[in-house]
């Protein structure tokens, strides 16, 4: 019989297999490109809270590298972003994390029973400047933190 985990209620504790302290949460942030809306999301809460939560992107159809008006925008916000690179989305991605948040990838996203998916309608910073990418990573910023509450997790700074 499973029982709620204390840790992370979005992974069921069983008898065989007991959560330890050492569990987190895993979030899956997925984009098309993973070159702008994911990899700012996965900067933020890997930013935000640190150790406390597993942090992966990925994108359908992944660009070959970061927007650089998307790598300016994070600078400005303290945080680096210019050694990430666009990762595929792969099933097994998808699979090993508890929540998946899409962000304009559509369909493409394989769905598995048991995941969280959350769908953060965002606008595409692909073509745009930086002064374009601004509110976007401020609305990211945003949806982050309230995800970092929902997960029960506070915080770093």
């Amino acid at each position: 019989m499973n029982a709620v985990n204390p840790v992370n209620p979005l992974k069921p504790v069983n008898a065989v297999n007991p959560v330890s302290a050492s569990t987190v949460p895993s979030v899956l942030f997925v984009c098309v490109h993973n070159a702008g809306r994911s990899q700012m999301a996965a900067a933020f809460l890997t930013h935000l809270a640190g150790d406390a939560v597993e942090v992966r992107s990925a994108g359908s159809v992944p660009a070959d590298s970061v927007n650089p008006a998307v790598v300016e925008a994070m600078r400005e916000a303290g945080i680096d972003i210019s050694a990430e690179v666009p990762k595929v989305l792969t099933a097994e991605a998808v699979q090993a994390s508890d929540v998946v948040i899409t962000m304009g990838c559509g369909d493409t996203c394989p769905v598995f029973p048991g995941k969280r998916y959350l769908d953060w309608p965002l606008p595409d910073p692909a073509g745009q400047d930086t002064a374009a990418v601004r509110p976007i990573r401020d609305a990211i910023h945003a949806r982050v933190l309230a995800l970092l509450a929902d997960l029960g997790v506070p915080p770093l700074s």
